[in-house]
């Protein structure tokens, strides 16, 4: 359908805008006048050349589907008609991708779908873990405490996200900036260096010699160096998208001194926070087991998840399987036996959850201060090290000049 740009004014007698997709005009238009809206102003949108390229179109970010799913919660408990929220949500939105993914599931919804259907057509965007939620409010008439819940959720997930990332980037860049100058050391700095102490004649130190040959290497096979560490980025990215190339490369992750203990802490916080939200809110323990392993991030995880799966479809508890895995910590394992023996096992995996989330927290903070003296002793001892080893020689010939003066 056409989409068209509309302009009116409200009761209050101030003016508002928005775009809205109909058959024509005529239906924009009486849609507004159904608003209370007048002195309505409608025109068709200019057609956008780059609109069906899906690489220049935005991307759809956690934040925007989160403030959306807290203003639909919010419009479903005051009583608004399912579609009209949708129309409404999709004519304020700024994403343009995201406008048309909305647009689309009202197009559905009214078509007669349910509304987890017309999300669950757009799995980049609303995921199995959101679509079952909503489906699950839909069946049992709690739609709006849903999707508070679910936007909740999200939001804590991607605060446990930024978190691993925050911990990431420091190292990185400190890596980034190291061997930029070690690169423009080599490349610019040596060879000035090196005429001069070709045109001195004197015998170089060892050191020294050693940053010249790298010097002469890294300009002669400068090109080499960046395709080759090309092709080996494109090399692992390809292979880790092979199931043995994931399972080895995760199984490593988890295995790492200190960056594998944060990864398994933000595992088991991910876990409980997903089959928490997912049993408090009606989803069947199976399906709920299936959907949080499929959202676990690391194959380990998954096969664990997915294995203890297995074993309640048997007629076993969730504890025993968990512990037969040795993915999941002895306590929480044990917090998870009595939540199942009380009958609260939702409470449970919430409470597990905010203590691991309090537990990234701290590994955060703690491999942050580890690493910060460390990147700066290694930045120093290599940009350190290369200008020590440049100025050997000139130290060496200003001890001989001084000798000859005396």
């Amino acid at each position: 359908m056409p989409e068209y740009i509309w302009k009116a004014k409200t009761q209050a007698g101030n003016y508002t805008d928005g775009e809205m997709n109909e058959v024509n005009e005529s239906v924009v238009i009486t849609k507004l006048q159904k608003m209370n809206y007048t002195d309505i102003k409608v025109k068709k949108k200019p057609k956008d050349l780059l609109e069906n390229i899906e690489f220049f179109q935005p991307k759809v970010s956690t934040k925007d589907v989160v403030i959306f799913t807290r203003q639909f919660a919010t419009m479903i408990d005051a009583g608004l008609p399912l579609v009209q929220c949708l129309e409404i949500l999709a004519s304020q939105q700024e994403n343009k991708t995201f406008k048309k993914i909305l647009t689309a599931v009202k197009t559905s919804v009214e078509g007669g779908s349910t509304f987890a259907e017309g999300l669950k057509a757009h799995p980049k965007v609303f995921d199995q873990l959101f679509v079952n939620l909503v489906h699950a409010g839909e069946t049992g008439g709690i739609l709006d405490t849903i999707l508070r819940r679910l936007s909740v959720f999200l939001e804590k997930a991607e605060a446990l996200k930024r978190k691993v990332k925050s911990a990431m980037i420091y190292p990185a860049i400190v890596l980034i900036i190291a061997v930029s100058v070690v690169g423009v050391l080599l490349v610019f700095v040596v060879p000035v260096f090196k005429e001069m102490f070709e045109g001195a004649g004197e015998k170089l130190p060892g050191p020294t010699l050693l940053v010249l040959h790298m010097s002469e290497f890294v300009q002669r096979y400068i090109v080499h160096i960046l395709v080759l560490i090309g092709i080996a980025v494109f090399a692992v990215r390809k292979f880790y998208n092979t199931k043995q190339g994931r399972y080895l490369i995760d199984r490593f992750a988890l295995k790492t001194p200190v960056i594998g203990i944060l990864l398994r802490k933000v595992a088991v916080a991910r876990f409980c926070a997903t089959l928490g939200t997912m049993i408090s809110s009606g989803v069947p323990i199976l399906d709920a087991l299936e959907i949080t392993a499929k959202t676990a991030g690391n194959v380990i995880i998954e096969n664990a998840i997915m294995n203890t799966r297995t074993a309640i479809s048997e007629g076993r508890t969730i504890a025993e399987p968990l512990m037969e895995t040795g993915v999941f910590p002895g306590m929480v394992v044990r917090m998870i036996a009595v939540g199942e023996a009380t009958g609260a096992l939702d409470a449970m995996l919430a409470k597990i959850s905010e203590f691991y989330d309090e537990e990234v927290d701290v590994a955060v903070e703690g491999l942050t201060q580890m690493m910060e003296p460390l990147m700066i002793v290694f930045l120093g001892g290599v940009c350190g090290g290369m200008v020590i080893a440049m100025y050997l020689p000139v130290f060496s010939m200003a001890g001989v000049i001084s000798g000859t003066k005396d």
